[in-house]
């Protein structure tokens, strides 16, 4: 018997959605041609119905797609009440212009952040104060841990708890050991179709979602080590760190950039120490990137 249900896609790869509906399974589907005709792609993070085709095979098409709530482009994702961003706190040693780039971008698309350090264990408490500072004015939440000793996973899982979360950041910081800390079954609930989805054991090829528990999901993504936000004019990018929002208008210009302009509020912090120097550095190598794009 064809039965309706609703769900939400963990992962797709090669035409096929792999759609999680809670209390039923796994479910492996097709989307309708008609999505195609509204140029209309179904995403990792849609809420969908499905038709059953198959229901002892776990068979189906993806009928409708749900409102989004909001939409990634890099990665291409939807619904997301968050980000974690991970990066190490040593081994490497954190590339802060890079962070500040994905911060942008999170920031850009209005969803919340959590700045997440791991090997928490190869650094002094002085240093982790010294991380902390950078990003004090920015009042993103900052929390650090160690996958490898287990240290703070209680408070991070609680962070966690009743959101769909991203977890971002480049290769190498242990993004995947800490989903296997969040979700020690994955490998075991994804078995039935890991041939099909092709996911490897120790690399993230695609982006793919993982169910917690109830309304709890952790999207792990591909890693990178950069990217350009060529989707970001100039002059709108001040609106992308929280630290200078807070002074928007309290400079001596209307529309000031923060950057030659005189009597400006945030070189003002920065010279004080409010504002971090590692974060105004950034801001203002990103803008004359950002700048040069727009003249080709």
């Amino acid at each position: 018997m064809i039965e309706k249900l609703k769900g939400k896609i963990v992962k797709g790869i090669g035409g096929f959605y792999y759609v999680n509906v809670p209390q039923k399974g796994l479910y492996e589907c097709r989307a309708r041609g008609l999505f195609r005709n509204q140029n209309c792609k179904p995403l990792v993070g849609d809420s969908v119905i499905l038709e059953t085709v198959q229901e002892k095979e776990f068979t189906g098409y993806i009928i409708e797609i749900l409102p989004r709530k909001n939409e990634l482009q890099r990665p291409l994702v939807a619904n997301i009440d968050q980000a974690m961003i991970i990066f190490a706190a040593a081994q490497p040693l954190p590339n802060f212009n890079l962070l500040d780039r994905f911060t942008v971008m999170m920031e850009k698309a209005e969803i919340e952040l959590i700045l997440c350090f791991n090997k928490c264990d190869l650094v002094s408490e002085e240093e982790q104060k010294k991380i902390c500072s950078i990003y004090r004015a920015s009042d993103f939440k900052i929390c650090f841990m160690s996958a490898k000793k287990q240290q703070g996973i209680k408070e991070l899982k609680s962070l966690l708890f009743g959101k769909t979360t991203i977890l971002a950041g480049p290769s190498g910081v242990g993004k995947s050991t800490t989903i296997n800390l969040f979700v020690p079954n994955a490998n075991m609930e994804t078995g039935q179709v890991s041939e099909k989805i092709g996911r490897g054991r120790h690399t993230t090829r695609h982006s793919e979602l993982f169910f917690i528990e109830e309304d709890t999901y952790v999207l792990d993504t591909p890693g990178f080590s950069t990217f350009y936000l060529d989707s970001i004019e100039p002059e709108e990018l001040r609106f992308y760190f929280p630290e200078f929002v807070k002074e928007e208008g309290n400079c001596r210009f209307q529309g000031c950039l923060h950057l030659k302009e005189p009597n400006c509020k945030i070189k003002e912090q920065v010279e004080n120490g409010i504002i971090s120097e590692e974060r105004y550095h950034n801001y203002c190598l990103i803008y004359e990137e950002l700048k040069k794009q727009k003249r080709w």
